[in-house]
């Protein structure tokens, strides 16, 4: 027992430590697991998870992968593809069934895998994963159009891949088994229209109970969980391996029903599903034998990853695309970035395990064929992604944007100024009176409530590495920087400094789920906008050798505020009441203050 909560533990650890490794250094973080448990397990053989947890392993990875898949199908609101393009919808559809032909024959007549396996894995190896692509697309700070289109093509195709997989793996057991008739066919479909049957009802009960008030706020999570596992093997119990379409159709259901608590359901997923990613990853690549790592440099494996990588997914990619309205340096880039993540690889030996114990011996290699497009995928197109876009011209190649929220004299006076220096701003406000600041002074806004999942959709966060509250109310200032501290991280979330008369109490509050305060104590909503009423003025400092910043310090007038810090990288650091920010020769220092009278 103890040797088993060590491996247990170790497992949990390497995969928290290379998450942490990824986000410190800015790296795939599939790509830090992958070398993470190559390390622990074939390489200096510390851990070997499938011989070492035994009965366990399998029931965890398909757990996992269940809870994979509902976590991909919680994202497929049909209201995001009606609002697609064109392109979009080609690529998720047309595009989605190409790659999955061509995929599949590339991995029958060079892998030289059979048929059947080979349109199982085919239909796997079309997804391209969000837990992949997403962070990839914020370090690129691509183009609206481009990002548009990965972005969703990896949610909207993410679950489909597992699905395609499911159907073809039912069909070809069904249809080479030696004796099939109108009857076993009747009941593969009518025991896959009972897993959609059992999904469906998982998912709208859910749904309900939150709706209505039935589950108490600590408890949404642990019924969320429990009902996933509980609606997978329910279905699993039925009829074997549609448990993934149980939960895929229960994610669907849960999406579209548009409740209240859908936040709850996010909230989930990005705990307890990227804890569970980091083990299964670590647990999969630590399990592979130096056999099978070593034939992933078999000549049929690299030439059929490289396949993949510069055949099947550009064709799939200019084939779907013809007669839209994209440009064809776009259908470069995005016939170019497809990284497979942690989806493909869980699916795949998933289905690795359940083929060869239906007599298919070829789906030996599935696991080597799997890792090896993986890892060849992300790390090409992670570190080829900011490159290529520069090289077509479709990267912003701008400094880091900010996310305004909250339309007044003094916020959109300093979204001005931000635009001037280059750097990409937006303000966004519920209110289309409060936005006549931003339209009379030309400043880039977004009428909508940012903490409307409809308004969240609209808006490409991806050039916008800074969000700062600038309501006059420091209980929403607070709410906003809540919500987004998932997506921006508490180092790039700000908010006002509270305002003394307001009489909201969130002292003790806002040390624990607000953003960081801005400039000085005292430089609230109401002070700042009173500032801006008398006369106040913008003003970029430069500092150089010669004029320092202690040089600027002491021009400065009392009632000037600081404001933020333009580095000659491009940066921006905020002021804020520890100032713990200092400019340095070449920096540009802004900040507001007095007009000098004549």
């Amino acid at each position: 027992m103890d040797s088993l909560l060590f491996i247990l533990m170790l497992i949990g650890a390497l995969g928290v430590i290379s998450q942490w490794l990824a986000w410190r250094f800015r790296l795939p973080a599939i790509v830090v697991m992958s070398v993470m448990g190559l390390l622990a397990g074939p390489i200096f053989g510390i851990i070997n998870p499938q011989e070492d947890l035994g009965g366990m392993y399998s029931p965890l990875i398909s757990i996992a992968v269940g809870i994979i898949l509902f976590e991909g199908s919680l994202n497929l609101d049909f209201r995001e593809i009606k609002g697609l393009g064109k392109p979009i919808f080609r690529i998720t559809t047309l595009g989605a069934f190409l790659a999955w032909i061509l995929g599949s024959l590339a991995a029958h007549y060079i892998a030289d895998l059979s048929w059947a396996v080979a349109f199982v894995i085919g239909g796997i190896f079309i997804v391209t994963g969000p837990t992949v692509i997403l962070p990839l697309l914020r370090q690129a700070k691509l183009k609206p159009r481009p990002a548009a289109i990965l972005k969703w093509e990896g949610i909207i195709v993410d679950p489909f891949g597992a699905l395609v997989a499911v159907f073809a793996f039912e069909f070809v057991k069904f249809l080479t088994m030696d004796s099939v008739t109108f009857a076993t066919i009747l009941a593969f479909l009518a025991g896959s229209l009972l897993a959609a049957g059992i999904g469906a009802f998982f998912g709208y009960g859910i749904g309900w109970m939150f709706e209505n008030g039935y589950v108490p706020e600590f408890l949404k999570s642990p019924v969320v969980l429990a009902s996933v596992v509980m609606a997978f093997a329910l279905s699993d119990t039925v009829m074997h391996e549609t448990g993934l379409l149980a939960v895929t159709v229960m994610g669907m259901t849960i999406a579209n029903m548009h409740i209240s608590s859908i936040g709850d359901m996010r909230h989930f997923k990005e705990n307890i599903s990227i804890l569970l990613i980091s083990v299964i990853f670590i647990m999969l690549t630590a399990s592979l034998n130096r056999e099978t790592l070593l034939s992933i440099f078999d000549w049929p494996i690299i030439i059929f990853i490289l396949t993949m990588l510069f055949v099947t997914r550009p064709l799939s990619i200019f084939l779907s695309t013809i007669n839209t309205d994209l440009q064809f340096k776009e259908k470069l880039l995005v016939g170019w970035i497809a990284p497979r993540g942690i989806v493909a690889l869980t699916v795949s030996g998933y289905f690795a395990g359940v083929l060869l114990e239906a007599g298919f011996e070829d789906a030996e290699i599935l696991t080597s064929l799997t890792f090896g497009l993986v890892f060849a995928t992300v790390v090409a197109h992670g570190f080829s992604l900011g490159w290529v876009a520069k090289r077509l011209g479709l990267s912003t190649e701008s400094k880091p944007g900010v996310l305004i929220v909250g339309s007044s004299k003094f916020s959109v006076n300093l979204a001005k100024v931000l635009e001037d220096l280059n750097i990409p701003v937006l303000i966004t406000d519920s209110s289309w009176s409060r936005l006549s600041h931003a339209r009379r002074l030309g400043v880039p806004y977004e009428h909508g409530e940012i903490l409307s999942e409809q308004t969240d959709y609209q808006i490409d966060l991806t050039p916008y590495e800074y969000m700062i509250g600038l309501t006059e109310y420091d209980s929403y200032n607070t709410l906003v920087s809540s919500t987004f501290m998932p997506a921006f991280g508490r180092e790039h979330l700000f908010q006002l400094p509270l305002q003394i008369n307001q009489g909201d109490h969130l002292e003790d509050v806002s040390k624990h789920i607000s953003g960081r305060l801005l400039f000085e104590e005292g430089a609230n909503w109401s002070a700042l906008n009173d500032k801006i009423n008398k006369g106040f003025l913008f003003k970029k400092t430069s500092i150089t050798q010669q004029y320092t910043y202690n040089q600027f310090l002491k021009d400065l007038d009392s009632e000037s505020v600081l404001l933020f810090i333009l580095r000659k990288s491009g940066n921006i650091d905020f002021f804020t009441p520890n100032n713990e920010v200092k400019p340095e020769a070449g920096d540009t220092v802004v900040s507001l203050q007095k007009p000098v009278l004549n």
